[in-house]
C-alpha cells in the first residue's frame, strides 16, 4: 500500500499544472489523414479493459478484421481488468511508451485530470473527418468532452468515443421468483415484497460482493431513484454549482441501504466478496436478484441460459430512473507517436459493422441496438437502453462529480454500510467533497 501511496503522489506530481507536458496538439479536419494503407508501417499499443466473456471475444475479433484490412498496422493490445487499468493508466500516459489508445474513465478524477496534464489528444478534427459528431448523438459526446481545465464533464472538446452502452439494473433469476410465486417487481413496493420474500424463504435476496467497493455506489444510487428526482441526481453526478447532498431524499436513500443491510437482503460476508465472484454466484444459482452492469450481460447469459433477466429499477412517478451512460470511450495518448492511425483504429471500432460485432457477442452496443438481432437476456437489456437512453431519468455515475468522488463515496459507502458513519456523516462526507472540488482544493 505505501508503494501505491507513492507511485499515486509521483503521478499527481506528473498531471499538476506547471508540469512538463505540452499541450495536447489539436488536429484540424482537414489535415487528418484517413488512407491507413498508406501510413507505412505502424505499431499501435492498445491499452483496454475487455477482459470479460463477451468483452474479450468482440475486440479480439474486431482486432482481427482491423489488421487482415491494413495488414501494415500491427496491434500490440495491453489487456487489463477495470481496476487494474484505472490504477495504471496515469502512469502509462506519462510515461515514455505510453499507449497509443486507452480506454478512459469518463470522471474528473481520470479523463478531467488527463486533459488538465495535456495527456490525452482533443478529437474534435477526427470527429469531423469521421463523421462522429453525425453519428453519435449530443448526449453520448457529452459524457467524453471537458473544456481544457478538465473540471466540467460535458462542455469542451471531445476526448473519446465509446463503443458500448452501459446500464446498472437489476438482473433476476426467473425459476426463483417463479419458486416464490412472484413476477419481476414492476413497483418499489413489489420489489420490497419479492425480498421479504427471498429471505423468508431461505434464499438469498440481493447477491452482492462489495469487496473492491465499486458495488456499494450502484446499491446507494439504485436507493436513490427510489426517493430522489433525476433531475436532482444528475447535477450531484455531476457536481454541478446548486447540487447539495443533505437532502431529504438522499437521506431516505441512505436510510434504504442500511435497512438492506439489517434485514438481511445482501449476502453474508459481502464486504469481503469481490464483484466479479459475486456475479459469478448469482449466475451459479445463489440468490434472487443481483444489482449490476449490463456489461456482464454475455457472461450470465452463458451462465443461466434462458433463466435469467433483466430489468430497469422500479418505476416512481412514471418513469424508472436508473444509472448508466457509456462504457469507457477510447482515447489517444498525446504522446502517440500514430494519432493518424490510432483514429482511424478507434473509427473502426466504434463503425455500424463493430456494432454488429459487439452485439453478436453479447454486449450492449452505444448505437444502433435496437437494430440488432437479440432474444432473452441480451433483448431485455437493449430494450431497456432504447427506453432509457432517450430520457432524463439516465442518471450518470455519481463517481463523475469530482475528482476524488470515486474514492470518497466507494468509501463513504462502504462504511455506511458497516455502521461506521450514521446517516448525516455519510452524506457530509459526501457534501465535504463536493465543497472541496468547487473551492479548488
Amino acid at each position: 500500500m505505501k508503494l501505491i501511496a507513492v507511485l499515486v503522489v509521483l503521478v499527481l506530481a506528473a498531471c499538476a499544472p506547471g508540469s512538463a507536458n505540452k499541450p495536447a496538439p489539436q488536429q484540424p479536419a482537414g489535415d487528418v489523414k484517413t488512407d491507413v494503407a498508406a501510413m507505412g508501417q505502424v505499431t499501435l499499443t492498445v491499452w483496454d479493459q475487455e477482459t470479460r466473456g463477451g468483452q474479450e471475444a468482440q475486440i479480439t475479433e474486431l482486432n482481427k478484421r482491423f489488421q487482415a484490412k491494413y495488414p501494415n498496422v500491427k496491434i500490440n493490445r495491453v489487456a487489463r481488468s477495470f481496476d487494474d487499468l484505472r490504477s495504471t493508466i496515469k502512469l502509462g500516459l506519462t510515461g515514455t511508451d505510453a499507449p497509443d489508445v486507452a480506454e478512459v474513465n469518463n470522471g474528473k478524477q481520470d479523463m478531467g485530470a488527463f486533459v488538465k496534464a495535456n495527456l490525452i489528444r482533443p478529437l474534435d478534427g477526427y470527429a469531423a473527418a469521421y463523421q462522429w459528431t453525425q453519428r453519435f448523438p449530443d448526449s453520448v459526446r457529452k459524457l467524453a468532452s471537458y473544456p481544457d481545465t478538465g473540471d466540467s464533464l460535458g462542455e469542451g472538446k471531445l476526448y473519446g468515443v465509446p463503443q458500448t452502452g452501459e446500464l446498472v439494473g437489476i438482473y433476476y433469476n426467473k425459476a426463483k421468483l417463479t419458486q416464490l410465486g412472484l413476477q419481476p417487481p414492476k413497483t418499489w413496493a413489489d420489489f420490497d415484497a419479492a425480498l421479504a420474500a427471498a429471505r423468508n424463504a431461505g434464499q438469498v435476496p440481493i447477491q452482492f460482493g462489495n469487496l473492491e467497493k465499486s458495488a456499494g455506489p450502484y446499491l446507494f444510487a439504485l436507493a436513490m431513484h427510489r426517493f430522489g428526482d433525476p433531475a436532482a441526481e444528475t447535477k450531484l453526478a455531476t457536481g454541478r454549482a446548486d447540487a447539495t447532498w443533505p437532502v431529504d431524499a438522499n437521506k431516505a436513500a441512505a436510510r434504504q441501504v442500511v435497512d438492506w443491510v439489517d434485514k438481511g437482503y445482501l449476502t453474508t460476508g459481502f464486504a469481503g466478496l469481490k464483484g466479479d465472484d459475486s456475479w459469478a454466484k448469482f449466475g451459479a444459482g445463489e440468490g434472487v436478484f443481483h444489482l449490476d452492469g449490463t456489461w456482464i450481460v454475455a457472461d450470465l447469459k452463458q451462465a443461466m441460459g434462458d433463466n435469467v433477466g433483466f430489468m430497469l429499477p422500479p418505476e416512481k412517478d412514471g418513469h424508472a430512473t436508473v444509472t448508466g451512460g457509456t462504457g469507457l470511450p477510447w482515447a489517444i495518448s498525446a504522446k502517440s507517436k500514430n494519432p493518424d492511425a490510432a483514429a482511424a483504429y478507434i473509427n473502426f471500432i466504434t463503425s455500424s459493422e463493430a456494432m454488429k460485432v459487439l452485439a453478436d457477442n453479447g454486449n450492449l452496443p452505444v448505437l444502433e441496438a435496437g437494430t440488432q438481432s437479440a432474444n432473452g437476456l441480451q433483448k431485455d437489456a437493449f430494450d431497456s437502453w432504447q427506453r432509457a437512453s432517450t430520457s432524463p431519468a439516465l442518471v450518470p455515475y455519481l463517481d463523475y462529480a469530482t475528482s476524488n468522488a470515486y474514492e470518497v463515496i466507494s468509501g463513504a459507502t462502504e462504511q455506511l454500510m458497516a455502521k461506521q458513519l450514521d446517516v448525516d456523516a455519510f452524506l457530509g462526507k459526501l457534501q465535504a467533497d463536493l465543497e472541496a472540488s468547487r473551492g479548488g482544493h
